[in-house]
Formats: structure tokens, sequence, C-alpha cells
């Protein structure tokens, strides 16, 4: 059940109850979804910047930031006023088009892909039936938006790092749909809704990552590598590339790669809930709960207290990947660009083929078990 689209029709009849066209209401109805995309990302980003400050502080023994608000929670906001407030700069024999067209191009997909993710069983912008699909195409975007960027900042650091982002995104990007495309199989529908009811049910038993124990790997190396997070940092190595194609970028274009870094690894830690932990599912189903203690699953009270575990436990269980990913930045070492490339193509693809192969068989084998 899609309750994002419930409540379009049932704002959009209110609007027209009130004397509004239609055509009008809808008009009316189209900023709200966006804004609320907006503000639930940035929230987001907001929650992962200070998580990273924290827990690399952690990691490495010290405290991290405690003064900008309580335990340092202002930090984040703090750095986002001074990009916003730092100069724009722009390279004298730079491509100004291309220069500020490119840190947008990145940004817009990661934005958009968030239309199609399911924050619990009445919460989703839009329940789009190539779901998965859209989120796939707009991903495919943003190594467009990065080379442009290298490029156009006439600067051989910047360039390698541009072509380096194009290279890596490119070879993880197969690997990741190829993952996708298994569990897809198994719920047969590319809606996002669709993949988390076909994994409820059973709780925590009936969650793909069990069914997918290959394709989960799979997946979530690609989205450490599609977020350029280390240990498949190398698109903006330091010690290699100055800041990559970032080099040349300060003031708020630098805010937009920023912004867009943290917003894809919530994004992808988002789907991986999604697509492999169950979405809003509980780790015991609601009816076994219900009868445990004996009331039924319509009761009101029960159903709200159900909505909100639904949309705590989507926020948990992204949290604990997002928790992982910072972990594994200030634990794991930096791989070469050969090994990166080799990785994804020699690796990981091979694999995922043979994983997707094989579930197509079991699913043929076993239908009641794979979803047939």
């Amino acid at each position: 059940m899609d309750s994002g689209i419930d409540l379009r029709g049932s704002l959009i009849h209110s609007l027209t109850d009130l004397g509004l066209p239609p055509e009008i209401a809808k008009v009316v109805w189209m900023p709200l979804p966006m804004g609320l995309m907006l503000v639930v990302a940035t929230i987001g980003v907001l929650i992962a910047v200070w998580l990273e400050r924290k827990i690399s502080a952690a990691a490495q023994q010290r405290i991290g930031p405690e003064y900008a608000g309580p335990l340092g929670t202002l930090q984040p906001v703090a750095d986002g006023l001074k990009l916003l407030f730092k100069e724009d700069i722009n390279p004298n024999k730079a491509d100004r088009w291309l220069f500020t067209l490119g840190p947008a191009i990145v940004v817009i997909p990661v934005f958009l892909s968030y239309l199609v993710v399911p924050f619990g069983q009445n919460l989703v912008i839009t329940d789009l039936g190539i779901g998965a699909f859209w989120w796939i195409s707009l991903s495919s975007i943003a190594p467009i938006g990065l080379l442009m960027s290298g490029y156009s900042s006439n600067n051989k650091y910047a360039l390698l790092g541009g072509l380096r982002a194009a290279a890596q995104s490119i070879s993880y990007e197969i690997p990741m749909a190829l993952a996708v495309l298994a569990v897809v199989m198994m719920s047969n529908s590319l809606s996002t809704i669709d993949i988390v009811q076909q994994q409820s049910g059973y709780g925590i038993l009936g969650w793909n990552i069990w069914r997918q124990p290959v394709g989960f790997i799979i997946f979530w190396i690609a989205v450490l590598a599609e977020a350029e997070r280390l240990p498949f940092d190398l698109p903006e190595a330091e010690e290699e590339l100055v800041a990559g194609y970032q080099t040349e970028y300060s003031g708020m274009k630098f805010a937009l790669f920023y912004l867009g870094s943290y917003v894809n690894l919530i994004l992808g830690a988002l789907l991986f809930s999604v697509f492999y932990l169950g979405g809003w599912d509980f780790i015991v189903p609601i009816n076994v709960l219900a009868s445990w203690i004996g009331v039924s699953e319509t009761t009101p009270w029960l159903q709200v207290i159900t909505a909100s575990l639904g949309i705590t436990m989507v926020l948990l269980k992204t949290y604990l990947l997002v928790f992982t990913a910072i972990l594994l930045r200030w634990t794991v070492p930096r791989v070469r660009i050969d090994q990166l490339l080799d990785l994804g193509w020699k690796f990981l693809l091979p694999i995922a083929l043979v994983n997707l192969l094989l579930t197509a068989a079991l699913k043929l084998a076993f239908p009641f078990a794979f979803g047939g």
C-alpha cells in the first residue's frame, strides 16, 4: 500500500473541495514533497556529519567537537554557515559554465532518488513502479558532473580526480545493478514498497540478507565506492591529488560536493535497509506481537505504535550502516587505483553475474522460498 499516493490524493481532494480547480490543486501539492525531501535529506546530513566527527574522535581516542551546542551538535550547522559565507572563487582559465554546472549535476540526481525511498509503510513520496531502476539510472548521472568539474577546473589534479571518479563509478555501477536485479527478481517488482512487503511476515527471518548473502556484500561494497568513502576515496585522495575534482572549488560550490557525498551515503544506507534489511519491518512480525499482548492488529493505538516503530526501524538500520561506513573510514587503509578497478571488473562483476544466474535458477527450482 502506498500511503504517499493516498496522502497526495486526499490533499488534492481537500483543495478541490475548497473550490480550487484540480490543475491548481496539483500545482499546490508539488512543492510539498520536494520541500519535505530537501528537509529530511539535509537533517540526515547534519546528523551524519556530527556522527563522522564523534566516531572518528572515539576511534582516535580524542573528544571531538564539544563547544558548538550540546556535545558539539551544532558543529555541522557552523560548518554549513561557514561554507555559505565563504568567497566563491572561479579560476581565471576555467570553463565558467561547466565549472558552475558540475556540482549541481552531482547533487540533483541524489536528491531526486529520495522520491522512491520509503521511510515507513505510510511514508513514501511516490511509489514508482520502476523505483529500483529510477535510482540506478539517476546514479549514473553523477559521474558526468564529476568529470565535468574536473575537466573545467583547468587543473591537472582536478582532471585526474574527475577521470578517477568517472572510472570508479562506472566500474561499480554494474555489479550494484546486478545485485539489485537479483532482489527485484525475488520480489517480482521494481517498486521499493513491494520489495519491503515481500520481506515482511516472518520478521528478521524473511529479510533478503539471508536469501542474498553474496548480493548484500556486493551491494554494500558498491555503495561505499559510489559514495567515494574510504577505502575507495581515490578520486579525492589528498596525498595524491590534493582534493581531486574539488581542488579549485570554494564556498557554496564546494559545499554542494560536501553535501552530495553525505546525502549519497545516507541514500545508499536507506536503500540497503530497504533491499536487504526489511525496511520498516520489525525483527518480530507485528501480528505475532499483537497476539502476544492479546490485541487486534486493527486497534487504533497499535497502528500508531506500528507506524512509529516502522519509521524508527528504518532510521536505526540506516544509521547503523552509516556508523559502519564511518568506522571503516578510520580503520581500513586506502586501496590503489588499480586495485580498486580490478576489484570492480575482475572480482565483483563476475560474482554478481553468477549470483544473478543462481538466483534465477533457485527461483525456478524453489519458487515458494524465492518469491516465485
